[in-house]
């Protein structure tokens, strides 16, 4: 698709997205992410939540589960936390959103963290979403005014050690979600922002090994993100879900000499929200109903499930079966070189299934500590032409405060 239709078609999906129901919601958040619309993608709302939001692990391909903990650990495995050497720190990312298409849609993300004792930590996290201004319509196309849809949530993480290797994390926040304000549209579908809760809980495990004459550091991390009730914009019977997600991974980090050290990191993750069946279809291509009314589920499983259900039905919900579900299962590959805990240069590849998004792209970036203040930058390169998320540029300035 070229990038002034996606430009002209962006603005109306997103402005219709409260007013419409479920499916607007559905190809809007397709948009957003990166995705291939034309795609048999899992949808969800509120999917900036699972946007990668710092420079320093974006620069990776987007792993995070099992690397070194820093400021920005809640996002990817809160287990992390209690592992910092440091008594407090903060962090401040900035990213223009979809800049190749529009000029006024951005990701922020502000998160910090202290120390309790030797043990444990306690972290917080706001991310905001920034839409930009759009003229609202309906699904006529009258015009409905002016609005600036906007995501937040903000949260809170507690992180333990369980043993000098081991800690486990759980965080919990709030998401507010304002598409459309509360326009009612000519038909008298009144929207209003959608509210939910999320809760994630993460496994981080660290411990140094030798590899000959070099020493070493072996990790591995699980963490399931955003475990929340759905989300509705209009009506209690028009919910959604929120973007669950599973990931696991694992690290390895090599000290190459006092000054030289090097890190590859393995990320897996895959949505834990049902995958959308296949219905049946008339003669005439129109959708097929039974008598009272419902869609004909032709392969797959009903997607209108309970949270737990939903949770651990993705893993054999597909239509294609296994076959399919494996095609779920995202892929990040990243490493990072590090010279005197000062500089860092940090590459990654992002895969995704074509028939699940198609979105493939390489990932770099580098690093600047001086003390107590560092600055990480990020830049994304897709592997096809004209994909939405090109030439992605993410910001991350930190500010640590050491331990006595």
């Amino acid at each position: 698709m070229k990038l002034k239709a996606i430009c002209k078609h962006f603005g109306a999906l997103l402005g219709i997205v409260a007013l419409v129901g479920s499916s607007a919601l559905a190809q809007n958040s397709v948009v957003i992410s990166g995705q291939d619309p034309d795609r048999r993608v899992i949808t969800t709302a509120v999917p900036f939540l699972n946007f990668a939001p710092d420079s320093r692990h974006s620069a990776m391909g987007d792993v995070g589960v099992a690397t070194s903990p820093d400021a920005n650990s809640a996002h990817w495995n809160s287990g992390k936390l209690a592992f910092i050497e440091d008594d407090m720190g903060f962090s401040l990312s900035y990213s223009p959103w979809l800049g190749k298409l529009v000029n006024d849609m951005s990701l922020s993300y502000l998160t910090g963290f202290f120390k309790i004792d030797q043990n444990s930590a306690f972290g917080f996290d706001m991310r905001y979403f920034n839409m930009g201004d759009i003229q609202l319509t309906d699904g006529q196309g009258n015009e409905l005014g002016e609005f600036n849809p906007r995501d937040i949530a903000i949260g809170g993480t507690y992180s333990r050690k369980l043993s000098n290797y081991l800690g486990l994390g759980i965080s919990a926040r709030f998401i507010h979600s304002n598409l459309s304000g509360a326009i009612t549209s000519v038909g008298g579908s009144e929207s209003r922002p959608g509210v939910s809760v999320g809760a994630d809980v993460g496994l981080y495990y660290s411990k140094p090994i030798l590899a000959g004459s070099k020493e070493g550091t072996w990790s591995w991390g699980v963490n399931i993100s955003n475990i929340g009730p759905k989300i509705t914009y209009n009506s209690a019977d028009d919910l959604d879900y929120i973007p669950t997600n599973f990931r696991i991974g694992t690290a390895y980090s090599i000290e190459l000499n006092e000054l030289n050290e090097l890190t590859f990191a393995l990320d897996f993750n895959k949505l834990l929200v049902p995958t959308p069946p296949v219905y049946q279809t008339n003669p005439d291509g129109t959708l097929a109903t039974d008598e009272d009314g419902n869609l004909i589920i032709e392969s797959g499983k009903d997607p209108n499930r309970a949270l737990i259900s939903g949770m651990f039905g993705s893993f054999a919900d597909a239509p294609d079966g296994f076959s399919e579900e494996l095609q779920e299962i995202m892929i990040s590959f990243g490493a990072e070189y590090v010279y005197n805990q000062k500089f860092a240069v940090r590459t990654g590849y992002f895969y995704e299934n074509a028939n699940k998004g198609g979105r493939k792209y390489f990932t770099m970036g580098v690093g600047l500590d001086l003390n107590r203040l560092g600055f990480d930058f990020s830049y994304l390169v897709p592997q096809t032409q004209n994909n939405p998320l090109a030439e992605t540029l993410r910001f991350t300035l930190m500010y640590t405060i050491p331990s006595n």
